[in-house]
């Protein structure tokens, strides 16, 4: 493994951490603060909010900047933000901290994600962008409860402090470890270079976002990962309103998530690697079934814990084929398309915890957030499958390859496109 992958999955530690631990430090910031719990909890939106707006603006703005610099300019802006937040005087000032450190969230992760995919040989591509996400998964399992109980003793000031350390490291990490890799070719000569190189670069990325294929990516990520959030958004709830558990439990049901996650990014690498549509079928289908099997398991408490698991491997078992998914559709400019799908999965976040508050709101129930997460986990494999009918329908001399080759490679626009093979979407 390239050591490079470990600094983007230290990075990926960093904001992983910084985007959930605000959840459990939730009663300790509206007291210090003075507001309301629920007043305090548009925080977490704030930081969703900065995502939405910075994937798609920060990677448009940074088509020409090289690889590595643009990583590390985007881990410089989210370490500002945390460090705004760790010394913020008011909820106000603290709220704008939020949304700074959201702002380079998707960015990051689309870059990197094309830098990781960059970085390995050919039919390995998809292990390596799930390397880097396995930082987001370990930051469940590790930052975010270490975070909170580092909160409750410290303050939750000191948590962002130290969020603020790692961003520092995974800086230097990444200014150490990640090669420099050459801005792709687009077969456009030294006429590219300048303000209107830019201008040109920045249009065949939004051409490659309007792309059939990626918007159908997208909006299954929107519809498909929102099953997950609709449950997770209110699992606190339901192991101790409906499982019974004390609320001391709630970390450990949390983490064991987040262990659910840890595996999943293990499994969807090489499965993507090997069959990407399949895999992301597979997965949806199989969120939207034990979405419905937890509707009778969270009565039982380790049948609820065992299940818990099981929904963190299945859910972020997706993310991967659709990091790849888009990539692929917008090879010739995938940056962008990259940064959007983060875009997405937080509309998801937000959607589905929409959603899922809205079934309880009803009078459905604790448990409602359950199938209204299956229904939509079952809206995303509809999407996904009817996206996989239309692109079988697509010749097979416009269909596309991973873009994203080893670090020597050249894509597509020179001599090398992925001709021998590859991880092309099956």
């Amino acid at each position: 493994m390239p050591l490079a992958l470990l600094a983007l999955a230290v990075a990926a530690f960093g904001i992983g951490t910084t985007e959930f631990v605000m959840m459990g430090l939730l009663p300790n910031v509206a007291d210090d603060l003075g507001v309301s719990v629920p007043t305090a909890g548009h925080l977490v939106s704030a930081y969703a909010i900065g995502v939405v707006i910075g994937a798609p603006l920060l990677a448009a703005v940074g088509v020409r900047v090289p690889r590595r610099r643009m990583l590390i300019a985007l881990m410089g802006l989210f370490t500002i933000g945390n460090l705004a937040s760790a010394l913020a005087p008011g909820y106000g000032t603290l709220l704008a901290g939020r949304v700074l450190a959201g702002l380079p969230h998707g960015a990051f992760f689309g870059v990197g994600a094309v830098v990781a995919a960059r970085l390995v040989r050919e039919g390995r591509q998809a292990r390596a962008v799930a390397t880097m996400f396995l930082g987001l998964t370990v930051a469940n399992i590790v930052g975010v409860p270490g975070g909170t109980a580092l909160g409750q003793q410290l303050g939750w000031r000191a948590t962002f402090l130290v969020v603020t350390v790692i961003g520092l490291v995974a800086m230097g990490a990444l200014a150490a470890l990640v090669p420099h890799l050459p801005l792709e070719r687009r077969g456009g000569g030294a006429g590219d270079a300048g303000a209107g190189g830019a201008v040109r670069e920045l249009r065949r990325e939004v051409r490659a976002l309007g792309d059939r294929q990626v918007l159908l990516g997208l909006l299954t990520a929107v519809f498909g990962f929102a099953g997950v959030f609709a449950l997770y958004s209110y699992l606190a709830s339901m192991v101790t309103e409906v499982t019974g558990m004390a609320e001391s439990s709630v970390t450990v049901v949390l983490a064991l998530f987040g262990v659910g996650m840890t595996l999943g990014a293990l499994a969807a690498g090489p499965l993507t690697d090997r069959a990407l549509r399949p895999t992301l079928y597979g997965a949806l289908g199989a969120l939207a079934l034990v979405l419905v099997v937890f509707r009778f398991t969270v009565h039982v408490p380790w049948a609820a814990m065992a299940t818990v698991v099981v929904i963190g491997a299945v859910g972020f078992m997706t993310t991967t084929p659709l990091q790849m998914l888009v990539m692929e559709k917008a090879r010739h400019a995938p940056t962008l398309a990259a940064a959007s799908n983060h875009s997405a999965f937080n509309l998801a976040n937000a959607g589905g915890a929409w959603a899922g508050g809205t079934a309880i709101a009803a009078g459905w129930g604790w448990t409602s957030p359950a199938l209204v997460g299956a229904a939509l986990a079952v809206a995303g494999l509809v999407i996904a499958v009817v996206a996989g009918v239309l692109d079988r329908g697509t010749s097979p001399g416009r269909r596309s390859r991973v873009v994203a080759r080893g670090a020597g490679a050249r894509e597509a626009g020179g001599r090398e496109v992925g001709d021998r093979g590859g991880a092309g979407v099956r």
